[in-house]
């Protein structure tokens, strides 16, 4: 069997063609006889109604449809079954847990006279071009819910998010609160994908049949996680094409303790419900109050896996993305000095990366306190003097002199019990009275939820970025939770820490940003382990693996593009034989496989050859021509690299038509066998395109010239002999 190693890279350079047409505006409209909400975006139509008890029911959601074509009222359960309440299986927008309701609910509270029964009401709304907000409160108390709907125009993606409000006299505990209920049409051929994962093994596509039951995607350790992603796919009749079938998609934006439940009730309708994990939840709101949910995106596509993952890309790029501007190379000093950071070592690695052609020049960890090794100084964020006598300038401006610009690591929700700051707050950490502090990597977490302890984490990074030019922090995070407490506040406030937690943590970002507004972030945890809607709403980039062997790195890359867009997706060059490997690669291996994403080098380059440096030069020149392509247009998964495929390819087009890039892989040669022919995707058929092999790269009987159509039809056949070679080809389109 062949496992994976030669890499090929087709630049495809065309004049601008005309795009194809955007569909229609994105229409929000209510019809007052059938009392139906219709959604209309992109290539898809949402539709819900208020049924006659008055609650709301989905009653369409899929393909987009004409305007003049009727949509049913809502009503109670298709089927009803003995054992069942008209409410218990009804497909309902946003349901309380009352009235009978089996399937899982959207929201449980617990009133202070013990009633837990909740039944809401249709009450009003108000509805614009591309939002919707519509106000439901319960039967008989004052708890009001108003939820809102909003739709991107191009890519027909919904956001859905939910306020709880108390408006009665004394205050009560919210057990669970969604952001949204989703409802598919009644099918039993659905498959249901989602991401798992570990530390160095992130992003693994799982599919499996969806079978009656239920299925619960969560993290319960206060952030994102590695183990699971808070995003899903349900195809409908799943195929092995990706470009084909129906796909219901969505993703959480939420950074902290999340659940995603997918539900085939015995109608074999399909229910997601998506928001806070409920595990350990308890927010108690006080009379007046409000408690704002995440938001839950979600979408429909009938172009399969492929089509759902290039909408979401683009919706992303669009909508949740604070900045879209080309991903710099990027040079981190990690592996070439660890904790030894001083500025005559530091100043040498930056030629060297300069040398290359790299843009951005990042210190890691080892520059602050008494930071000598990862027992001690976190919290203590002050330059340490012995590794930096005259402070971070003269290294920055030597950094600046070589042409790049500079960035640093922090890790600022964290404390080593050995730090000046401990010594002084050690309530500031999370933790249960009169409990063991149970340390991971030597360190605590600082309880975000405090205001003094967002006050003084803001307060030292705006610090830090204010006296020094900084324009880009390396921020990671690199425990989960224990002992949750927060002994400050009373205990039936002190759950409130899972949602309090990640809103100062969004809140210190957005501060930092809007105080520096061209500073750029990267959200690191371990690798993959905050990686969501959220936390990419408030910075450029993820890093996306500690692991940076390439051959692990298809799959986890693979993963990844199902759910988030390339041009996030942090990719490293680092030293043969990462990690428990021990896998020796080539070069232009290592660079083809980082070369999906934004390129990164992490390697010590103290150790590299003359040779190293000439074909890195070479490479990162490549890079810089297709990265446009690569971190901006849409995503073809031609042969996956999953279940030990021998091969795999991807390829990316340009929104317009105008440039394509593939890559493909192969591992090792095995008894003869040719690499097998590749057919590209969404080239303009009628262009004709130029065919030019990079150094050392040839195709089997490839023509000079040859239309777009003979490229996806045809298509390339790469020669490859032996172990993790490299290829490339560009193809340009001939003068008309």
């Amino acid at each position: 069997m062949r496992l994976i190693s030669a890499c090929i890279m087709l630049l495809f350079t065309v004049s601008p063609v005309v795009r194809a047409q955007d569909p229609a505006p994105a229409h929000i409209s209510f019809d007052e006889k059938t009392r139906v909400f219709r959604i209309d975006g992109g290539e898809s139509t949402y539709a819900f109604g208020v049924n006659p008890q008055g609650a709301l029911e989905t009653v369409y959601w899929g393909g987009r449809l004409q305007p003049s074509d009727p949509l049913p009222a809502a009503r109670s359960a298709v089927g009803a079954l003995a054992f069942e309440t008209e409410n218990g299986l009804a497909p309902q927008e946003f349901g309380g847990s009352g009235a009978g309701m089996v399937v899982e609910p959207a929201l449980k509270i617990t009133f202070p006279d013990g009633v837990r029964d909740l039944v809401l009401h249709y009450v009003s709304h108000t509805l614009a071009a591309d939002k919707l907000t519509v106000t439901l409160k319960d039967m008989s108390r004052d708890v009001v819910v108003v939820l809102t709907y909003t739709v991107d125009s191009a890519t027909g993606v919904i956001g859905r998010s939910a306020l709880i409000e108390n408006k009665t006299k004394a205050a009560f505990q919210i057990e669970k609160a969604a952001a949204a209920s989703l409802n598919l049409p009644i099918g039993e051929t659905y498959r249901l994908n989602y991401l798992t994962g570990r530390w160095a093994g992130e992003f693994n596509l799982q599919q499996v049949p969806l079978q009656p039951g239920k299925t619960v995607l969560e993290s319960r350790r206060g952030s994102t996680g590695h183990q699971n992603n808070p995003w899903f796919a349900i195809e409908r009749s799943a195929s092995t094409d990706e470009e084909h079938g129906d796909v219901w998609f969505g993703a959480l934006a939420w950074s902290g303790s999340w659940s995603i439940s997918i539900e085939e009730d015995p109608l074999h309708r399909v229910h997601v419900v998506g928001g806070f994990n409920p595990f350990d939840f308890g927010y108690k709101l006080n009379p007046g109050e409000t408690l704002e949910t995440p938001i839950l995106y979600a979408g429909f596509t009938k172009n399969g896996l492929g089509g759902a993952s290039r909408t979401m890309h683009r919706f992303e790029r669009a909508s949740i993305m604070p900045r879209t501007t080309v991903r710099p190379v990027l040079y981190n000093s990690w592996e070439a000095t660890e904790f030894a950071v001083d500025e005559p070592g530091q100043a040498k690695l930056a030629e060297e990366a300069a040398s290359i052609g790299v843009e951005r020049f990042v210190m890691d960890d080892g520059w602050f306190g008494q930071r000598k090794d990862d027992h001690a100084g976190l919290g203590d964020w002050y330059v340490n003097k012995q590794k930096f006598p005259n402070g971070l300038k003269p290294l920055i401006d030597k950094v600046h002199a070589l042409g790049m610009d500079f960035g640093l690591w922090v890790e600022p929700e964290m404390v080593n019990p050995d730090s000046d700051l401990y010594r002084k707050h050690p309530d500031w950490v999370l933790n249960e009275t009169g409990r063991p502090r149970t340390e991971s990597r030597n360190q605590l977490v600082l309880n975000l939820a405090r205001p003094d302890v967002r006050a003084y984490v803001l307060g030292f990074l705006d610090k830090l970025v204010t006296e020094n030019d900084i324009a880009f922090l390396k921020w990671d995070y690199n425990r989960n939770w224990s002992e949750p407490g927060w002994p400050a506040v009373a205990p039936d406030e002190q759950r409130k820490v899972y949602v309090e937690y990640v809103r100062n943590l969004y809140g210190i970002l957005r501060d930092l940003r809007a105080r520096h507004p061209k500073l750029e972030i990267e959200s690191c945890s371990g690798g993959g382990g905050r990686v969501d809607l959220g936390i990419m709403g408030l910075t450029e980039e993820v890093w996306t693996s500690d692991n940076t062997d390439p051959l692990d790195r298809l799959t986890i890359q693979d993963g990844f593009s199902y759910a988030y867009t390339p041009n996030i997706m942090m990719a490293w060059v680092t030293d043969t034989g990462w990690g428990g490997t021990g896998r020796t690669t080539s070069l232009d291996y290592r660079f083809l496989v980082a070369m999906q994403g934004s390129l990164g080098i992490g390697a010590n380059l103290n150790k590299w050859t003359p040779e190293d440096f000439a074909n890195a030069k070479r490479l990162v020149a490549d890079y810089k021509l297709v990265r446009e392509v690569v971190q901006h247009g849409s995503l073809y998964r031609l042969i996956s690299p999953r279940h030990d495929s021998p091969d795999s390819a991807t390829e990316t087009v340009s929104l317009d038509r105008s440039q394509a890039v593939l890559f493909a892989y192969l591992h090792s040669g095995h008894e003869s066998y040719p690499y097998p022919t590749i057919q590209l995707k969404g080239l303009d058929p009628e262009a004709q395109y130029h065919l030019r092999a990079l150094e050392g790269s040839s195709a089997a009987n490839a023509p000079a010239s040859a239309s777009g159509r003979y490229w996806m039809e045809h298509g390339i056949t790469p020669l490859m002999k032996g172990d993790f070679k490299a290829a490339g080809f560009f193809l340009t389109k001939a003068a008309q």
